[in-house]
């Protein structure tokens, strides 16, 4: 098998405050390429082959820079989230006797980082080249006190592409001081149609015993066991045989928005869910370091956003597979447990949580 292309590198846009931003283009042997833009260090565009050989996309996303600049943007399409993902109860939080109090951007909570997160700023790329890889690492330094969080953060995010068709997101980042981090990816899948139409028919599995129970404002109350419940994805099934049930936790947020707990791995990477489209035969297994991942069904997607080919993304167009620790865990003590570390990182004690899609096809 020859091994993949050279990376593409070209202009993609400009910021209001002038920054040139360039998208990368990374392309397997086996058709399997994927598109990425230096502003949020975000996944732009996937494209996979169906079992007749078809290539299509399978991640929501835009060609212009500036559509990212505006309305999608608050939904954090493909974006690398940060300093940390999913919510924080009033935006608020205690480390060493510090009270620190963020952006109220999702009201009464604090959400993905604040408005001016890692997803809303440029990342400095550069091509990576080996045999049988090939990739970009993109570079962010995040000072002292941006968007109200303690201590300078140096992070890198680095995505790869195999031959294999797998392609890895290695986050990793240091601080000057303490501070609570918990960076995910927050790619919308469809692997049918790329979100011109609905992902209920997909069947997903999680490799979860539990889920986080979340009160009116998405803010979690109690681990629970998924037996028995529409949350139980063990066995696999379609996103839309419980999705329409009269179940408390799904009729509040029109839809699944809710943390799974996996079984620990001690920081090691292994699987934590699969998403497959009979339609297509398209299949993605989600692999991780983390102790979790958010399953979001694109509740609040509305049908007025346009992305590639003018597919208009509607609700339920897809599914996002957040891998992450628990939301609030910085205010929670037994949720910061849940994870493989804590969610505050100390200076001399790097954080590293490891992601990777694995594309294949199945009949």
């Amino acid at each position: 098998m020859p091994p993949v292309s050279e990376v593409e590198s070209r202009h993609w846009g400009t910021l209001p405050d002038g920054q040139d931003v360039r998208l990368f283009v990374l392309r397997a042997s086996n058709g399997l390429s994927v598109t990425l833009g230096e502003y949020g260090a975000r996944l732009l565009r996937v494209q996979v082959s169906d079992r007749s050989g078809v290539p299509g996309d399978v991640l929501l996303g835009h060609p212009a820079l500036a559509a990212y600049l505006g309305q999608e943007d608050a939904l954090y399409f493909g974006a690398t989230v940060g300093r940390v993902a999913n919510r924080t109860a009033g935006g608020h939080f205690a480390l060493d006797g510090t009270e620190y109090q963020l952006a109220v951007n999702h009201p009464p909570n604090h959400l993905h980082g604040g408005p001016g997160g890692f997803h809303a700023v440029r990342w400095e790329g550069a091509a990576l080249s080996e045999d049988s890889m090939r990739g970009v690492v993109f570079r962010y330094h995040s000072p002292d006190g941006e968007e109200g969080y303690p201590g300078a953060v140096d992070v890198t995010a680095r995505y790869t592409l195999s031959d294999d068709g797998w392609l890895t997101l290695d986050c990793r980042a240091v601080t000057d001081a303490p501070t609570p981090l918990n960076l995910t990816n927050h790619a919308y899948w469809n692997l049918a149609d790329g979100g011109a139409g609905s992902v209920l028919d997909h069947r997903l599995t999680l490799s979860a015993d539990g889920f986080l129970a979340v009160d009116d404002t998405a803010i979690p109350t109690a681990v629970t066991e998924v037996q028995g419940m529409p949350f139980d994805f063990r066995a696999g099934k379609p996103l839309r045989q419980d999705i329409g049930t009269q179940d408390g936790q799904l009729r509040r947020a029109g839809g699944y928005d809710h943390h799974f707990v996996l079984p620990d791995s001690g920081g090691e990477l292994r699987r934590a869910a699969t998403l497959h489209d009979p339609v297509s035969g398209r299949q993605m297994e989600v692999w991780t370091t983390e102790n979790g991942v958010q399953v979001y069904s694109g509740n609040m997607l509305s049908g007025g956003l346009v992305g590639w080919d003018g597919a208009r993304y509607a609700r339920h167009s897809a599914v996002c597979l957040e891998t992450q620790q628990a939301p609030d865990a910085v205010n929670q003590p037994e949720l910061d447990h849940l994870g493989a570390a804590s969610i505050i990182v100390q200076p001399g004690q790097p954080y590293h949580t490891l992601t990777q899609w694995r594309f294949s096809l199945r009949e």
